[in-house]
């Protein structure tokens, strides 16, 4: 079975940039996860989409000599595919931002690839293909990911993504820097913006009808709470008036207390907003709730008393 992962990153593989779009997301991609040497450059993924979208770019953009190779991964017999550049490649990782004209690493990619605002969205595009992962909505949480190599590069992209006030946050683990989206909403407005249009409809159908379910336990919750505790208060006064009919009998009390007893030993089970209506069409006189609330405080104190002094 497809995971959501590799649909989402099938769906961005496909879209076609320009060229400078197409730039970012290709140097995007070489940062995290190619390796490269003075006459090559390597680049495996276990998406075959997402290997012939990087075939594509180098073929269109720089015209060189590339390959895709393929061959099984031994930790989970999964095809990798392995797409290779050779021959001159200084001007593609000059041109990239990778390195500078000395040929040293660039620890961060140069302004002048993410001046618009597409391809801003490119390079997160690269970065997701890369090394990105997001939970399907249909699990337990929600989590979109981002393991990176270097804290500079990490930090970039951190910024980057709360440029579009996504809330990511950055941790180290396992010797490697996680960027990473928790927020439900925040993942759904990610997919936006990388233009993933029919992952977006998936997961904001899930998303909407888990938190649906999820406010509908919650209110069944509440509302049996609340059956438990109106069960509880009436059982309880149901207590205290039998304790003074016991030792004092009812008509030690005055009439509004006496009507009190009567009524919640003739409807056990009803709350006391219930009770104060149906004493108030019988008795053809107003009672609140608060009220009838008042004469079973003084009930439970003369039943207390009545204790104490046993």
């Amino acid at each position: 079975m497809i995971s959501f992962t590799s649909n989402v990153k099938n769906e961005v593989a496909s879209y076609d940039g320009d060229r400078s779009e197409n730039l970012a997301m290709l140097s995007a991609i070489i940062r995290n996860s190619g390796k490269y040497d003075n006459n090559n450059i390597t680049i495996i993924t276990e998406n075959s989409k997402v290997a012939k979208r990087i075939y594509l770019l180098f073929l269109n953009i720089y015209n060189v000599p590339v390959t895709i190779d393929d061959k099984e991964n031994s930790f989970n017999r999964n095809r990798l595919y392995v797409v290779k550049v050779t021959g001159d490649i200084s001007f593609i990782l000059k041109d990239l931002s990778i390195v500078d004209d000395n040929m040293h690493y660039l620890k961060v990619v140069n302004s002048y690839l993410m001046d618009s605002e597409n391809e801003k969205r490119a390079y997160l595009k690269g970065i997701f293909l890369s090394c990105g992962s997001v939970n399907d909505p249909k699990t337990s949480r929600y989590h979109l990911e981002f393991f990176i190599n270097n804290e500079e590069e990490a930090l970039f992209i951190n910024n980057l993504l709360n440029g579009y006030y996504l809330n990511s946050k950055v941790i180290l683990k396992d010797k490697k820097y996680m960027v990473y989206v928790k927020e439900a909403e925040k993942i759904g407005d990610f997919l936006r913006i990388i233009n993933a249009s029919q992952a977006v409809m998936y997961y904001e159908d899930i998303r909407i009808y888990r938190d649906h379910k999820n406010m509908t336990n919650r209110l069944n919750n509440m509302e049996q709470a609340n059956i438990e505790k109106t069960i509880n208060t009436c059982n309880s006064q149901i207590k205290d008036i039998n304790y003074i009919m016991e030792k004092l009998g009812i008509d030690f009390l005055d009439d509004k207390l006496k009507d009190a007893c009567t009524y919640r030993l003739k409807y056990p089970e009803s709350s006391l907003q219930e009770l104060s209506s149906i004493m108030s069409l019988e008795i053809g006189k107003s009672i609140t709730k608060s009220g009838l609330n008042h004469r079973f405080r003084k009930i439970k104190e003369i039943a207390s008393k009545l204790k104490e002094n046993k």
